[in-house]
């Protein structure tokens, strides 16, 4: 699942010694404060977006260590010639007392990146010094997406809540969860979220995939396999409940639910084949038709029609 998100950024940053040792790992070898220009960036951070979606702390803390690194370029333009930056280091920034659309306390990404001063990087050097570039755009990738509401993946069997509604009193969005993957960050036009946070932009692998026409076709055909897999994982589930209560009576049915939509397809298909024994032991088959037992005496109405 890949997200772009953009955010204020272009603050000029001092070296220090460790950030010279820094940047030297990532260069060929070691280069002098008077040919580099750093800066910061506001990356992402956990406020929820227009498009009601937000990172959890603990994902902002994952993206950390996967952002260093990563290049700086221009429009989500994956191009050698486009590379302007690179980040050296990040950290997660808390800022006490001021809280989240959601209620928790405010805090964000923020990475250090480096360029080596030359001839042709004058002019972009000068429009960040002069606050023109200053908006990012961060593309990255996270396991799963999440309802507030229900904990249920966004958008599977199950989650009918819709984003940016209430619901008792509590506000539904989406929660990215599970750092997976940085690429890079872009310096970008225009943000779309007025707060000073992250905004979102791209829709990643979907763009991508959009201008190569063998990659839509393979995107569209993984789209079906996945639709697959959730329909088969339902009747997964909605066998395990049924086998489950069959086996105890006593277990009550929201329970199994809430519990199965927690499980992997392994787990489910070794349960569901136990609860099934203890449900075949509970209630065995019977034959419809009874032979008697064996040396029964016929009836005495029927003794006119032995032979």
């Amino acid at each position: 699942m890949n997200r772009c998100k953009e955010a204020e950024g272009g603050q000029r940053a001092e070296l220090t010694g460790d950030d010279l040792e820094r940047i030297g790992r990532l260069a060929r070898g070691p280069l002098k404060e008077e040919e580099l220009y750093a800066f910061s960036v506001r990356l992402c951070d956990n406020e929820i977006d227009r498009d009601w979606e937000r990172f959890s702390l603990e994902t902002l803390e994952g993206l950390a260590g996967l952002f260093e690194g990563k290049s700086g370029i221009f429009d989500h333009q994956w191009s050698a010639r486009g590379q302007a930056a690179r980040i050296y280091k990040t950290e997660v920034v808390r800022e006490p007392g001021r809280l989240t659309r959601a209620g928790d306390e405010y805090c964000w990404l923020k990475g250090y990146a480096y360029m080596v001063r030359t001839q042709a990087n004058r002019d972009l050097i000068a429009e960040i010094e002069g606050g023109i570039k200053k908006e990012v755009s961060v593309g990255c990738a996270v396991e799963r997406a999440v309802c507030s509401i229900c904990g249920r993946p966004w958008g599977e069997d199950g989650c009918s809540h819709q984003k940016g509604r209430r619901y008792d009193g509590r506000l539904c969005y989406a929660a990215l969860e599970g750092a997976r993957d940085a690429y890079e960050f872009s310096f970008v036009a225009v943000p779309a979220q007025p707060m000073a946070g992250v905004v979102k932009s791209a829709g990643g692998w979907r763009e991508l995939a959009a201008r190569d026409p063998g990659g839509a076709r393979e995107l569209e055909e993984l789209e079906k396999q996945a639709e697959l897999g959730r329909q088969y994982l339902g009747l997964l589930r909605g066998e395990l409940v049924r086998q489950a209560m069959l086996a105890d009576g006593q277990l009550e049915e929201a329970v199994l639910r809430s519990a199965a939509d927690k499980l992997t397809q392994g787990e489910l298909e070794a349960l569901t084949a136990s609860f099934a024994r203890r449900a075949g032991e509970r209630y065995p088959v019977r034959t419809q038709l009874s032979y008697g037992e064996k040396g029964a005496q016929p009836r005495e109405g029927d003794r006119a029609f032995l032979v």
